[in-house]
């Protein structure tokens, strides 16, 4: 905008001014005295002038620590008149702060009456209450009288103010501070006193020491409602940059009482409202975001924070408390700014820095005051060597006196006679008769000889900084005995406060179905009821006509699975996230979960603990079978960085697919089997680790004059004592000693495991199998029947087996697996919706 000219005919007092200007210049004059005079505390004695203001008034009206309470309405009209002349509610507002121990890791108001809460409650009108210093704030007080801060004039010059507190205890790190300026603001965390009087005083041994060796000494922030934090990195980067995020979360306990369990919750995070957070929570459970709470209640009172939850039955602990932590405030974040005024600008300081400015103000605190002091040492020393003159001529003083005809000719001679000062004179003039005994004269002198080294001691501390240091080593100590006191919040460093979606849920057993047409399910594996051998079944999966289940295996919610294509790619499947149906629903489409190729399927699923851990993922292997006998073993750290769009986890030939995976330990005996029923038998270490892409090795010789022959399973056996189990299409199987199968070379044509005959059919499943395993077999029509294997008889190797489920005519066998037996289930019994069949066949040689 362009400046005015000026109207020469317009009155001489109206000045143009350009509107930009004017209000830059405005702004800046009200930020700057914000920032300064209202807003961030100085980082010397941690106070902001209102702070300062109180404290000061309070000290000025004499309501110390040892006296009695007074009115707040008294305190806030002494502060008000005298130093603050702001509205009345900012100055009680602010007592009432630092008379809160919730708020205040070490309060600096003793307050009687209602003070308000931790809910929020608003404190008594200042009528009501009555309040005075705490002794810890008498400490940031000290030798404010003996010259060692500037004061400087109150608001309408009649009295004078302390720009700052002498401050004893370094107050700034203790209790911190928050406000928010004119672009920008603080949020400063309390800590232990302790910790920090320890830390400053390591400072003060070796001023080169680093943040990281201090932490030592300053742990972390120690925040007055107690709570734990988690993770240290935000601590570490609050105490290097001075900005940082700390988690901080609820400790909370798992107790039984009268058969019930309950969540105890001892404490909340820092600047929390309790009554806010357990608002929110009944609205949770109301919105069902948040189940297994029956009821909950505050049960808090003079003794302490309590809040109990009560949990259903069926309600599993940990998922609720975790469940609390990630929606309510029981688990919060505290956000750190340390911005502080330095030299009266605004400064973003670290752990040593604000440590550094402290003791800088601390060293200018002592030399000021003790050059008062011994200013007044030696002032009390010039008077006590005039009455100690005085004395030893006593009987000439008295007659000087007597013959003076005023005082000003007596205090004239006294000076011209003895050379003394004005005020050694004077000092004479006013002397007690009882001064002349004798034994008041051995009392001056032993004051006047402990004066003279105590001025020797005082030089000696000027001359000297290390004398200085020691000195405010020593007061630190003192503050340290008088006022230290354990943390109240605990450290746990190797969380980090991310909650994961794992930790919210229940990790419970389910059975994994995925569909001949790709769809995927998970159901808890308690809706499969036990049944014996050669029972129909129940209906497992609603399938289309021509859809059957392929796959059907156990994982735990908190497992991963590791769904292999028969291209040979791998894609990462966590349990949690897939969709729950009932036994007999159908399923969604695997599609909707992974970016799999139109004419691509999966063909083989593992599930993996944990891919997170290193030694985990460093010493297991996956090993990968193909349908023309191909082996390939990877370690598992190469799979344990899921990619939303999969990898290459073997390169197969075009004429090839992926048939079957294992996980193993380095360790294991491989058996691949074949549809002719043939079964060859290697330890692993025949087959070496190979990168992600490679194509594999030679793991079984399939029969040449056999077009159709193809690898139906591979098993990864890790015992001696382990079976082998065998499944054909048409319903029969046995079960049969590892050992009974003889170790052969990798690429062997393997040993015989099953006749196979036009009544037994071909081989579709082999196994390792135990006795305390169920057995699940799902035919192409879609019916189920699980059994313990317990129930199938232990026979010979090359030998046609028994019945294990009666087929419908047409019908075949379509998936084999495993499942361990619930505790307490039966391990026979038939389903409603089954039929008995016949008698189950006799062992065939």
């Amino acid at each position: 905008m362009a400046e005015e000219t000026p109207d020469l005919e317009s009155p001489s007092n109206i000045i143009p001014i350009n509107i930009e200007d004017e209000m830059r210049g405005a702004y800046i004059d009200y930020s700057m005295s914000v920032i300064i005079s209202r807003a961030l505390p100085d980082v010397r004695d941690g106070l902001k002038p209102v702070h300062r203001r109180v404290l000061f008034g309070m000290a000025e009206l004499g309501v110390n620590y040892n006296k009695p309470h007074k009115k707040s309405a008294r305190i806030v009209g002494e502060v008000l008149g005298k130093y603050h002349p702001h509205g009345d509610s900012s100055v009680y507002d602010t007592m009432v702060r630092m008379a809160q121990d919730w708020s205040l890791r070490y309060p600096l108001v003793d307050g009687q009456g209602n003070f308000g809460s931790i809910d929020g409650d608003s404190p008594a009108a200042m009528r009501y209450t009555e309040a005075r210093l705490k002794r810890i704030a008498e400490e940031l007080l000290t030798d404010i009288y003996k010259e060692t801060v500037d004061f400087q004039p109150n608001f309408d010059d009649s009295l004078e103010e302390p720009s700052v507190m002498p401050g004893r205890l370094p107050n700034l790190l203790l209790n911190g501070s928050s406000g928010i300026a004119v672009g920008m603001a603080t949020n400063m965390a309390p800590h232990n006193l302790t910790e920090v009087v320890d830390g400053i005083t390591a400072y003060l041994d070796n001023n080169d020491i680093t943040v990281e060796e201090l932490m030592q000494y300053v742990k972390a922030p120690d925040f007055p409602t107690g709570g734990t934090i988690y993770g240290m990195e935000g601590v570490k980067s609050a105490f290097k940059t001075g900005r940082g995020r700390v988690v901080i979360r609820a400790n909370a306990t798992i107790e039984e009482n009268r058969g019930k369990t309950q969540i105890i919750v001892s404490d909340i995070p820092y600047m929390v409202n309790k009554a806010v957070m357990l608002e929110k929570t009944a609205d949770l459970i109301n919105e069902k975001k948040i189940e297994g709470i029956s009821a909950f209640r505050d049960e808090s009172d003079r003794d302490g924070l309590r809040v109990v939850y009560d949990l259903r039955k069926d309600a599993i602990a940990n998922v609720v408390l975790n469940n609390l932590y990630k929606h309510t405030a029981l688990q919060s974040s505290f956000s750190i700014n340390n911005v502080a005024l330095v030299k009266g600008r605004p400064m973003v300081l670290n752990l040593k820095d604000m440590m550094r400015y402290y003791v800088e103000h601390r060293f200018e605190v002592v030399t000021r005051r003790t050059q008062y002091e011994l200013r007044e040492a030696e002032k009390r020393a010039h008077i006590l060597e005039g009455l100690l003159i005085a004395l030893d001529h006593i009987d000439a003083v008295i007659n000087l006196i007597r013959s003076s005809r005023d005082a000003e000719i007596a205090k004239t001679g006294l000076m011209d006679q003895f050379s003394l000062s004005d005020v050694q004179a004077k000092a004479i003039l006013e002397m007690r008769l009882q001064r002349l005994t004798g034994l008041e004269r051995d009392k001056l002198q032993a004051e006047y000889d402990e004066l003279m080294a105590e001025i020797t001691d005082l030089k000696a501390i000027l001359a000297s900084e290390e004398r200085k240091r020691q000195v405010i080593k020593d007061e630190l100590a003192d503050i340290r005995a008088r006022y230290g006191d354990p943390r109240r919040t605990q450290i746990n460093p190797l969380g980090d406060g991310n909650i994961s979606d794992l930790s919210l849920i229940a990790d419970e057993d389910m059975v994994i179905t995925i569909s001949h047409e790709g769809y995927i399910k998970r159901t808890p594996t308690t809706e499969y009821r036990a049944q014996g051998r050669g029972g129909v079944g129940a209906k497992a999966a609603a399938t289309k006509e021509e859809d059957f289940t392929e796959h059907l295996f156990t994982a735990t919610m908190h497992n991963t699975l590791l769904a292999f294509t028969q291209k040979g790619r791998l894609y990462w499947l966590p349990v949690y996230e897939l969709p729950e149906g009932s036994r007999i629903s159908k399923g969604r489409p695997l599609a909707n979960f992974i970016n799999i190729e139109s004419d691509d399927k999966v063909r083989a699923v593992i599930n993996v603990t944990d891919l997170k851990n290193e030694d985990y993922i460093n010493n297991n292997y996956i090993v990968m079978c193909t349908r023309q006998g191909t082996i390939k073993k990877t370690m598992l750290e190469a799979f344990s960085r899921p990619r939303q769009n999969g990898i290459i986890a073997i390169t197969i030939d075009e004429d090839d697919q992926l048939i079957g995976v294992c996980l193993t330990n380095g360790d294991n005996h491989i058996v691949i089997a074949s549809s002719a029923g043939k079964a060859a038998r290697f330890h692993e270490s025949r087959v070496r680790p190979m990168g992600r892409t490679a194509a594999g090795v030679r793991g079984i010789s399939l029969d040449e004059d056999d077009p159709t022959d193809h690898v139906i399973g591979m098993v990864c056996i890790s015992s001696p004592d382990a079976q082998l189990l065998v499944v054909s299409e048409k319903g029969y199987g046995k079960r049969s000693d590892i050992d009974e199968y003889r170790i052969t070379n990798r690429g062997a044509k393997g040993v015989g495991t099953l006749k196979v005959t036009e009544k037994v059919g071909r081989l579709v499943a082999v196994l390792d199998v135990a006795d305390n395993d169920d057995l699940m077999i799902i035919n192409k029509s879609g019916i189920a029947i699980r059994t313990p294997v317990s129930a199938i008889s232990v026979i010979g190797r090359n030998t046609q087996g028994v019945r294990l489920i009666s087929l419908r005519d047409g019908d075949e066998i379509s998936s084999v697996t495993k499942i361990r037996q619930e505790e307490g289930e039966e391990g026979t019994g038939l389903d409603e919706s089954s039929e008995p069949i016949g008698e189950v066949d006799a062992p065939v040689d």
